[in-house]
């Protein structure tokens, strides 16, 4: 269970302003037993690294999790995976990009290549170092990408780490094909909504649940062929429906419901547990039924360039719910956490 943070907003210097010979920065951070906007270092540069100046930055559940995991801590940590901005600062030896080129962050840290698990060392932006829910983002040139010319800043900051998930889920793990149907519990998440965008731009029958009526007209706008209540009865309505491919984050309450939906030999990918983590299957079942369960998290390098070529060929766009000020980020936390959104809240800095 997420445990109700104290939010705080410290006395806030001006921009820029230098306070004992060092320059400081708005942020969002997690120290002690609160999470509080206030000012923090700016980073330096060192070599191959490049300090970004944050446009827009995109919450996601991992977000409300860290404060958690971090327990009381008092070393202040700046939230936050997902961002775009304009660099400002490139440090010696980098090549690739230069100060005024507008980018998107990479939140996957140590995952180059494609492979079918992430190596040792995988981390994430925003825990174990600083992340992005401040001014400025400092970062290796390793973990940037162009940001794509077809998003304005508010879709850019939260494309990254949302994007990436659902593109591995169907297109690496899932191997979505045309003309196949695939179901998702839950159709309001950031993932959901890039999903069923991308599952319709290659062919395939898409439907998804929600119990929010205007969540299910939402999807329908954006691409899904139909959309059930989630309380209905899922073998009866979607008896005439063979599911190729079920891919699922709620984990335990829904998890048997949808594979029992699944044709027999189908696929299932999880990528996540917003309710449980452990859950019970009747593995006589499942193994007569003969289907394949899959696990995916993020993706690689090479997985983000590919997400990004896509969404421009099909001009495809973060669904974005709401954009909140940096300073109110605490507001932002408590709309995610009640389950209110359609698609990606992003902070604007």
């Amino acid at each position: 269970m997420l445990r109700k943070w104290k939010w705080g907003c410290d006395t806030i210097l001006s921009k820029g302003k230098v306070e004992g010979g060092i320059i400081k920065m708005k942020a969002f951070v997690h120290r002690g037993n609160e999470v509080v906007y206030t000012d923090i270092n700016e980073p330096v540069v060192k070599e191959g690294q490049v300090i970004v100046a944050l446009k827009v930055a995109g919450l996601n559940h991992r977000d409300l999790n860290i404060p958690n995991r971090r327990g009381n801590n008092s070393e202040p940590l700046i939230l936050g995976s997902d961002g775009a901005g304009v660099i400002e600062q490139v440090g010696e030896g980098v090549k690739a990009f230069k100060v005024g080129d507008e980018v998107i962050i990479n939140p996957g840290l140590g995952w180059k290549e494609n492979s079918d698990a992430p190596p040792e060392g995988f981390e994430i932006v925003g825990l174990p170092d600083h992340g992005t829910f401040a001014e400025k983002f400092i970062i290796s040139e390793d973990y940037i990408e162009h940001k794509p010319a077809h998003l304005n800043w508010e879709e850019a900051g939260v494309l990254a780490l949302a994007a990436l998930t659902g593109y591995r889920a169907l297109f690496t793990k899932g191997v979505i094909k045309p003309g196949e149907t695939i179901f998702i519990p839950g159709a309001g998440s950031g993932v959901a909504t890039f999903i069923i965008q991308f599952a319709k731009a290659v062919g395939a029958r898409v439907i998804v649940s929600s119990r929010d009526p205007q969540k299910r007209e939402k999807a329908i706008d954006i691409g899904a062929d139909l959309a059930i209540d989630t309380n209905s009865d899922w073998k009866e309505i979607l008896k005439n429906e063979q599911i190729d491919l079920v891919i699922d984050s709620v984990g335990k309450a829904t998890f048997n419901r949808a594979l029992a939906i699944l044709k027999r030999g189908g696929r299932m990918v999880t990528f996540g547990a917003t309710t449980e983590d452990e859950l019970s299957i009747n593995i006589r079942q499942f193994f007569y039924g003969q289907y394949q369960l899959l696990g995916s998290t993020m993706g690689s390098k090479e997985e983000l360039q590919s997400m990004l070529q896509f969404i421009e060929k099909h001009n495809i766009k973060p669904i974005v719910d709401k954009i909140y000020p940096l300073s109110a980020t605490g507001d932002a936390f408590d709309y995610l956490r009640d389950g209110n959104q359609f698609g990606k809240i992003g902070l604007l800095i």
